[in-house]
């Protein structure tokens, strides 16, 4: 695993972006990996791991999470911001790497002249992704939306803001950790050591000694109230976001993985999705809600799958 990061431009400037990078940097095959709200590229560390040796595996950090910038101005943190981070994410990684541009070059030619790009969403990884399908010209060959789709009831986007806290401070390690199993217990049995993991990576040490989540309270700020202008919104707003307009423009191969138990996508959702996209695959895991954590040999064996099919 490289750990690297770049420049995106924002409405109020510039801020760093930073992302992991596994696998040959040079390979003709890239997987773009994107976080849920609150989370960050560390969540991928396992899908990762089981991916490499096939292809190349990019994780990011969306803006105010992980070790990329917070922003100055809270009400940036848009879907506007987003997609054009990760359009700089996707140019970036589809440029030879220094050193290997003829390796890179090879593998192209290989492939028509372009790299195999696809992507792995979280849900809002998910949503940034569909977004990012749905534009003319994308490069994304395949989509994966774990346990998000065109719909979101208003009743779990209020949930999933109640998460992103204010600042909470926690005095040890053990203490991150109980947080954690407990407002993430929706991402399904997971062992000790990844629990742990979660933990380590998404936590960092504060000025007063303890311990604060490795993202910026002001996402809180950014998300209440306020509606992103590049973000489509369906007429009947209190019933939730609806992205139907989005969907039916998505023309590349789609996965989707749900949690049995997901109050975020729903199954008359899936059944919606499907009905305008036969072709779709849909996964479902049992014992699992919002979302599954694509930690386990079996969730990991569906994506990658679907990935080198």
């Amino acid at each position: 695993m490289r750990e690297r990061h770049f420049l995106s431009l924002g409405p109020s400037g510039f801020h760093r972006i930073a992302y992991t990078d596994w696998g040959d940097p040079a390979h003709p095959h890239a997987v773009v990996c994107v976080h849920g709200l609150a989370r960050n590229s560390r969540d991928f560390d396992f899908l990762a791991t089981g991916l490499e040796s096939v292809c190349r595996v990019v994780c990011m950090d969306v803006v105010g999470r992980g070790d990329s910038d917070w922003l100055e101005n809270k009400s940036d943190y848009t879907f506007s911001t987003y997609q054009s981070d990760a359009a700089a994410m996707l140019a970036r990684i589809t440029a030879p790497a220094a050193g290997t541009w003829l390796d890179a070059l090879r593998g192209r030619a290989a492939n028509g002249g372009q790299p195999r790009l696809d992507w792995v969403g979280t849900s809002m990884g998910g949503l940034i992704g569909m977004l990012l399908a749905a534009k003319p010209g994308s490069p994304i060959r395949r989509l994966v939306l774990n346990d998000v789709g065109p719909f979101i009831p208003w009743s779990a986007l209020f949930r999933m803001k109640g998460y992103v806290g204010r600042g909470r401070r926690f005095v040890s390690m053990e203490e991150v950790e109980s947080y954690l199993r407990e407002v993430c217990a929706s991402f399904g049995p997971l062992s000790d050591e990844q629990w742990r993991h979660l933990a380590l990576h998404g936590s960092s040490p504060a000025d007063d000694g303890g311990f604060a989540l490795r993202y910026d309270p002001g996402l809180g700020r950014g998300l209440h109230g306020h509606i992103d202008p590049e973000f489509p919104i369906g007429p009947d707003i209190l019933r939730g976001i609806d992205l139907w307009s989005v969907w039916n423009k998505v023309e590349c191969p789609v996965l989707v993985l749900r949690g049995a138990e997901s109050e975020v996508l729903l199954p008359s959702t899936v059944e919606e999705m499907r009905r305008r996209k036969p072709d779709l695959d849909v996964v479902e895991f049992p014992g699992v809600g919002h979302a599954p954590a694509l930690m386990s040999a079996g969730q990991i064996g569906v994506v990658k799958e679907f990935l080198l099919r």
